[in-house]
């Protein structure tokens, strides 16, 4: 056979991925670049779920967004938002369709690994000051030592006043750090498992060492800096019991590499989907069928609690909008698409033993669709259906967004969960898709630009044609 008919065969017969690189225009390189520096701009305001709440409402009633009350008579092209408790956020654009034909319905959260200060984090030890904390999330504990930390989250007063606290952002502020053991006198904890060389009660933030000047009183290191949080924020010990105080990576988003191709940040996963949601929801151009997005809490913890997408605070949401309309809710549930737009593991060629290269998701080269996640023989997982594969790839290819298929590494090497199973659970077709992650988890994620932008644009396709 000639040459040229065998590569013409291979074309069509053959799969054969390409960088996007190789496929992108110079016009579109530049969209891809303003869109990052946004996103950006979004993670350097969103360090917390509460704080993209807050920066989401921001941008969305610039964008001509309302807050949505119950009851409320709405016709095609109106937006709303619904803000569930300050720590999840809803947003819809009305489409011309009944709601009884369903949504297209964009879910992302907004949650990231943490450490949360205990209820009672306060003490002192060896004459200095120490906040105890408790992990969130799938942490690598060893991580989050000798890094430079902020804190965010609020705290009600006893009297039921509620302060924001903040610090460690700023340029001149104070920040934090957790101690770690020095080399020289490392032997023991060397030949520890990483899991185990930083127990969890090791993680105690350094917030001071300067007493207080009375030398009779107790706890005097422990009040000389207790006397400074109160007359900055007006708190006592007590008041921490009732608080949500965060300790976060300090420092913001950053180009990485020579070719800054890359932009290195904390909250990648999951504010990365959360963001391409956002921005498509904002940029579509009149959905037939409304268009849903949602900001969820608690995935990382297993989407418990009412700011989880367990919550039904979403059923409320759409079925207060589907009542308005005398739609069932169910009806509407059922004829409903959903991306479960969540992030992936990244090939690290440095790691390649816990990755099937043939099925893993590589940088620059788009948005991925993971069927499944979940661990061992599929635990876990929703299983999007071939059908729903099918449509979510034509629609992709036939709006040159970038795509590629993906699991999350290697059968045995471990596994991940997603919100796609809560959706699924609520008789809506869903399909995980997001951008891949290197370094997922770390306090300090990497993602490839090219691939931020490419999952904004099939979110975007979804809103307007699915």
């Amino acid at each position: 056979m000639p040459e040229k008919k065998k590569n013409e065969l291979a074309e069509k017969l053959l799969y054969q991925p390409k960088n996007g690189f190789d496929r992108i225009s110079a016009a579109e390189m530049k969209k891809v670049n303003a869109y990052c520096e946004d996103y950006k701009e979004f993670l350097d305001n969103g360090k917390t779920e509460r704080l993209c709440v807050d920066y989401c409402i921001k941008l969305a009633e610039h964008q001509g967004f309302k807050p949505y009350k119950a009851g409320m008579k709405l016709k095609t092209g109106d937006k709303v938002y619904f803000n569930n408790r300050g720590k999840g956020i809803m947003l819809a654009v009305i489409g011309s369709e009944s709601l009884a034909n369903g949504a297209n319905i964009g879910a992302a959260h907004t949650d990231s690994p943490r450490l949360d200060l205990k209820p009672r984090p306060l003490y002192e030890d060896a004459e200095m000051t120490y906040l105890k904390t408790h992990h969130y999330g799938g942490v690598r504990k060893y991580q989050w030592v000798t890094i430079p930390l902020a804190l965010h989250g609020v705290v009600v007063l006893a009297d039921g006043k509620t302060v924001n606290v903040h610090i460690g952002e700023e340029e001149g502020e104070p920040q934090f750090i957790i101690n770690d053991l020095l080399p020289h006198l490392g032997r023991e904890q060397g030949k520890k498992p990483l899991n185990e060389a930083i127990p969890s009660e090791s993680l105690n933030v350094l917030i001071g060492s300067k007493p207080n000047e009375d030398k009779d009183v107790k706890d005097r290191f422990k009040l000389g800096v207790m006397q400074l949080i109160n007359e900055k924020y007006g708190i006592t010990e007590e008041d921490f019991i009732s608080a949500e105080l965060e300790v976060v990576p300090a420092g913001k988003a950053s180009d990485i590499g020579f070719d800054r191709s890359f932009i290195g940040a904390y909250g990648h996963d999951d504010r990365v989907c959360a963001y391409a949601e956002l921005a498509a929801i904002f940029d579509a151009r009149k959905p037939k069928k409304t268009a849903v997005c949602i900001f969820a809490d608690k995935e990382e913890i297993g989407s418990e609690g009412v700011s989880g997408m367990l919550s039904e605070a979403f059923e409320w949401f759409l079925g207060d909008m589907c009542k308005t309309q005398g739609v069932d809710l169910r009806d509407c549930f059922a004829h409903s698409f959903c991306v479960s737009a969540d992030v992936t593991a990244a090939y690290d060629p440095n790691f390649a033993d816990v990755y099937d290269k043939k099925n893993s998701a590589f940088i620059n080269y788009g948005v991925g669709l993971c069927k499944y996640t979940g661990s061992g023989g599929k635990g876990g997982a929703s299983d999007a259906s071939a059908e729903i594969v099918g449509k979510l790839r034509k629609l992709l290819n036939d709006n040159e967004v970038f795509w590629q298929m993906a699991e999350l590494g290697k059968t045995d090497a471990g596994g991940g969960g997603t919100v796609a199973k809560y959706m699924a659970k609520r008789n809506i077709d869903t399909i995980d898709a997001g951008v891949p992650v290197l370094s997922m988890h770390a306090p300090r994620e990497t993602v490839a630009k090219l691939d931020c932008y490419m999952t904004y644009k099939m979110m975007k396709v979804v809103f307007e044609q699915a």
